[in-house]
């Protein structure tokens, strides 16, 4: 886009008319008792739909009082802490059984998980001259945006893209999970290549390999990865399948698919919703706000000298100038995030066999000291801990998974999420999801083009 004098003048001239135009003062939200981010003035979500998918337990109520308890999440009914317990000790993978679960509510047989793993392989395959037409062609220095143009592209390669049975939209969502994570591989390597001047490797996927393993093998230019990497990235993928109907990105699902619109357009919506920096793009923030912490922090060990930097990016005084956090904080987990929980551990782990423990300790650290400096200076007894996105790119780093693919990671694992909650909100809503808003603008008359100055 060419920009000279005169077009930055004018954008600076009527983005600060538009600013003007649209702040409407805080006062009048507490006036006509408006629930901001659809949240009551405790914290607690405003209730606006019944889902059978997800489960998220961090509080209960207590005769009025919202009262933290340690954090809870449920797939299907199943404690999603269980699940993993159970597909690692038995040494398998388990984000297809996962998707399985969520889709369908129950957890396979032997010969039905066999059959959906055999299925997904034989999906993963993008049309003919996608990969060209669709994502080299037209590459994007964000892989986010990338992933949603080649969802929406993939409406053209749909016969029958506007069926909205469900027997239709599970056809679409399988092959979407199936496909995305090659998307997402070839989305990276085309930015390698034409944004940094890598050379371009595309390889197939292997129809017989799990998710994990085919994302791994996709995104380097030697296919080569360990067990480990492989067995962890799964786990990854489980923990961030599905988080219920309340999360921005699902519940942009349902209210897009509230209107009758087509599965891609519903998912391209979700994916957009995911990318942003204060949902699932937050993992990115995590990785660059620690980055700033270790240049800035001389002695990792130091409390101190952590607390002082925690308080200057509290203060908007470093790091991005939001006074915010990254990874610490949720909207419904109060003393503990399960996930996080989980991942800890493997970032335990993982560390201690790369030799990093001394930024593992420095998480911890941070984990430890930010409930009681946010409290100090922002004046709010609200429990803080660490969400999953805390401890997920410090693990995708010691897995030498690039930055790039942090969030994309998380839309691969969390789409399965996202069509469960379409075909629920096909088959069980009904109506279009229509809040309301109410206009407080003052009424204006019509003026004359030339009685206007």
């Amino acid at each position: 886009m060419v920009k000279n004098e005169h077009h930055d003048q004018f954008l600076k001239k009527y983005s600060g008319i538009m600013d003007t135009h649209n702040r409407i003062p805080l006062d009048l939200y507490e006036k006509y008792n408006v629930k901001r981010g659809l949240r009551h003035r405790d914290g607690t979500g405003v209730l606006v739909g019944l889902t059978e998918i997800g489960d998220v337990h961090g509080y209960i109520m207590e005769e009025g009082d919202k009262v933290p308890v340690k954090g809870i999440l449920r797939y299907r009914g199943i404690d999603v802490k269980d699940l993993c317990t159970v597909f690692q000790k038995e040494k398998r993978f388990g984000f297809e059984e996962t998707v399985f679960l969520l889709l369908f509510g129950y957890l396979p047989s032997k010969s039905e998980l066999l059959s959906f793993n055999e299925k997904i392989g034989d999906y993963r395959d993008l049309p003919d001259q996608f990969t060209e037409d669709m994502i080299l062609k037209a590459p994007s220095n964000n892989i986010m945006n990338k992933l949603a143009r080649s969802v929406l592209a993939s409406y053209s390669f749909d016969n029958d893209a506007e069926d909205t049975s469900v027997m239709n939209i599970l056809r679409q969502s399988v092959e979407l999970i199936s496909q995305l994570p090659v998307m997402a591989a070839y989305a990276y390597q085309a930015k390698a290549h034409y944004y940094k001047g890598k050379s371009l490797f595309i390889h197939k996927p292997d129809p017989t390999l799990s998710t994990a393993e085919n994302l791994l093998r996709m995104i380097r230019h030697n296919k080569k990865y360990t067990a480990i990497e492989a067995e962890i990235l799964d786990l990854s993928l489980v923990l961030h399948a599905e988080h219920g109907g309340g999360n921005n990105s699902a519940f942009s699902t349902h209210v897009v698919s509230s209107s009758g619109t087509d599965t891609y357009s519903a998912i391209a919506a979700a994916i957009g919703s995911l990318k942003g920096p204060l949902h699932g793009g937050a993992n990115i923030q995590v990785a660059r706000m620690m980055d700033n912490i270790k240049e800035n922090v001389k002695d990792w060990n130091s409390e101190k000298e952590v607390a002082d930097h925690i308080s200057k990016i509290l203060l908007k005084d470093a790091f991005d100038k939001k006074g915010l956090i990254y990874g610490m904080g949720h909207a419904v987990y109060t003393l503990s995030d399960p996930r996080a929980e989980v991942l800890k551990e493997k970032a335990r782990e993982l560390a201690e066999e790369a030799g990093r423990m001394d930024e593992f300790t420095l998480y911890e650290i941070i984990e430890r000291l930010t409930p009681g400096i946010f409290q100090k200076i922002k004046n709010n007894d609200k429990p803080l801990c660490a969400n999953v996105d805390f401890y997920s790119g410090f693990v995708y780093s010691i897995l030498n998974i690039p930055e790039d693919l942090y969030t994309p990671i998380f839309a691969i694992a969390r789409i399965p999420g996202w069509c469960a909650h379409r075909v629920e909100e096909i088959v069980s809503g009904g109506r279009i999801i229509r809040p309301a808003y109410k206009n407080v603008s003052p009424r204006m008359p019509y003026s004359a083009l030339e009685s206007r100055e």
